[in-house]
């Protein structure tokens, strides 16, 4: 479900609850956007980790610490010197708005007591996070919009916050009978947009709930419907703002197949089909569901430069590709002249002098008439010597050309496995073992040693990732070419089993086997994860080629990762079956 008024509800009770009349013990600025604070409440100790993420707001509780920079940023800094151990006093959401506000009392420079607030706005792209006094005048943001990116509200240090009211929706909490009847009966729009559109908080899926909950089709005309569809559809909204109003939610994640597609305040009747599991809160719910989409946001993010620099690349070598493949298609008619020359050698003499062409038998084609031009100018060895001259230059450039067209196809199918690194990367460690690799090839320039000390920083650790078969197998995936290169030719014995998606970039898997005879299913669950980790892992079937390590061979001068191998194995595999398997840390 949608980060909307009423999650926010459910999620603003949950936080009121539990750390209400706790006090700030850290305060951490994680990301550019992103603060974790550690409160110790009345049951115990609390993370809550806020993020301000354009792609992806989150507020919940969380029980993983984050490491923070070496250095705490300007906004973190403030924080921590107004209100580091100052008491949470209330927890509040103005209206249904996607918005939480923490009192925080504490003392200030003189000892006396003081109010602050540290406000989280969950609005998509427009979300931040805003440190106000107690007379909403900003101290600082996590994030400052000048009146040069929004004529709507600045926020700088120095301007009063307020919560602009761009839409002029209605608060659902406080609306009146007869007002909402006013909406059902003057929108000109489907049922559940006329309800998002005129009301706070309430998302698409929400008013397609509310409509599902009345017994009407949401994308009916609400202007359409009848006195009693009317009723039983304000009755329906009515029930939900009280269920809000009296804190009585039921948080939950709903599943389709087994894999989480949304969670909720409550459970939804439109999905009346699929499985609701029970969560203790809408915290578990949201940490549980974003985890592994934050996970990939924040590395997409990362990877943008990267992303961008092999884009362009392989662009540039594509364009190479077809242009060299065109000029080497050219060279192939050069023994045309060749046999040009040896007939005008052999068949010269009967070419009158300054003619502009002969004809004569070609013995490489049946004794066959052939026409040959002639430059009048020259004479019939000069003739015969410009037609070899052509040849042997055609020669030349069709030689020169084969080996530039295979090395752009082989940079182009390393630019592609490096494109393939990047979408299943999954840290910053994945991302700087790609960089150094793009460094190795030129595509990226190598900096020089960071930092006062003069000494090169410290790049974060990436492992290849790994998965326990059914049968108790161990197996491993490289996420890029260096971790492929390290796995198939450092961890794997000659007779373990390597895996890899046929004529397609992806991941090598090896399958560590211990001296033992692998059953079938460890194949299908090997050939399953190589297909999940390549660039076809989206498809329901990927070809999968397997074959024993000691068959496998490194590429001679090739990129990391390549190699040769034959006489292997194939077997068709469900990339989906790679979500069931057992990962290890």
């Amino acid at each position: 479900m949608a980060l909307d008024g009423i999650t926010v509800a459910c999620l603003t009770h949950d936080i009121n609850t539990k750390l209400s009349g706790g006090r700030i013990s850290r305060i951490a600025q994680t990301e550019s956007d992103e603060l974790l604070l550690t409160v110790k409440g009345k049951d115990g100790q609390y993370r809550l980790l806020m993020s301000a993420n354009a792609s992806l707001p989150l507020l919940y509780f969380t029980e993983k610490n984050k490491q923070s920079p070496a250095q705490a940023p300007g906004f973190c800094m403030l924080l921590r010197k107004h209100i580091g151990n100052g008491r949470i006093s209330e927890v509040t959401q103005p209206g249904l708005e996607r918005v939480v506000r923490i009192k925080v009392e504490h003392l200030n420079e003189m000892g006396d007591p003081a109010v602050k607030y540290l406000i989280i706005e969950l609005m998509g792209k427009y979300s931040n996070i805003i440190f106000t006094d107690e007379n909403d005048m900003i101290l600082d943001s996590i994030k400052h919009i000048s009146g040069n990116i929004s004529s709507v509200r600045e926020v700088l240090p120095g301007r009063t916050y307020f919560i602009p009211d761009t839409q002029h929706k209605l608060d659902p909490l406080c609306i009146s009978e007869p007002d909402f009847f006013n909406i059902v009966e003057t929108k000109p729009l489907p049922a559940a947009k006329a309800l998002t559109s005129s009301l706070t908080g309430i998302s698409p899926l929400m008013g397609q709930e509310l409509s599902e909950r009345a017994g009407i089709d949401g994308d009916r005309p609400i202007n359409t419907l009848s006195v009693d569809h009317k009723r039983r559809l304000y009755d329906a909204f009515a029930a939900c703002m009280t269920d809000i109003k009296e804190h009585r939610f039921a948080p939950c994640i709903i599943c389709r197949k087994g894999e989480p597609v949304e969670y909720a305040a409550f459970p939804l009747a439109v999905f009346a089909d699929c499985e609701i599991r029970d969560v203790p809160s809408v915290s578990a719910a949201m940490e549980s569901f974003y985890a592994e989409k934050n996970v990939i946001t924040r590395v997409r993010q990362k990877s943008q430069d990267l992303r961008k620099i092999l884009t362009t690349v392989l662009e540039r070598d594509i364009k190479k590709y077809e242009l060299q493949k065109k000029q080497l298609a050219d060279t192939e008619k050069r023994d045309k002249y060749r046999v040009r020359g040896e007939l005008i050698q052999a068949f010269g003499w009967q070419a009158e002098p300054g003619a502009s062409r002969m004809i004569a038998q070609n013995y490489y084609d049946n004794d066959k008439e052939t026409v040959i031009p002639l430059d009048p100018a020259l004479t019939v060895s000069e003739n015969a010597a410009k037609c070899f001259e052509k040849y042997n230059k055609l020669k030349r450039t069709n030689e020169a050309l084969s080996q530039l067209v295979k090395e752009t196809a082989d940079e182009i199918e390393h630019l592609r496995s490096l494109q393939v690194a990047l979408d299943i990367a999954q840290d910053e460690g994945d991302l700087a073992q790609i960089k150094s690799e793009m460094q190795l090839a030129g595509y990226v320039r190598k900096r020089g040693p960071q930092g006062k000390s003069g000494k090169q920083k410290k790049e974060p650790k990436s492992r290849p990732l790994h998965f326990l078969s059914s049968d108790g197998f161990h197996m491993y995936v490289g996420k890029n070419n260096i971790q492929n290169e390290e796995l198939t030719f450092s961890l794997a014995n000659g007779g373990d089993w390597w895996f890899h998606a046929k004529g397609i970039p992806g991941s090598h898997v090896i399958v560590k086997t211990e001296g033992k005879e692998l059953p079938d299913r460890v194949f299908e669950e090997a050939g399953a994860l190589a297909a999940a980790y390549s660039s076809e892992r989206n498809a329901d079937k990927v070809e999968i080629d397997y074959i024993e390590r000691k068959h496998v061979k490194k590429t001679p001068g090739g990129k990391p990762g390549f190699v040769i191998y034959h006489t292997n194995y194939s077997l068709m595999a469900e990339p989906a079956r790679a979500k069931t398997l057992q990962q290890l840390d």
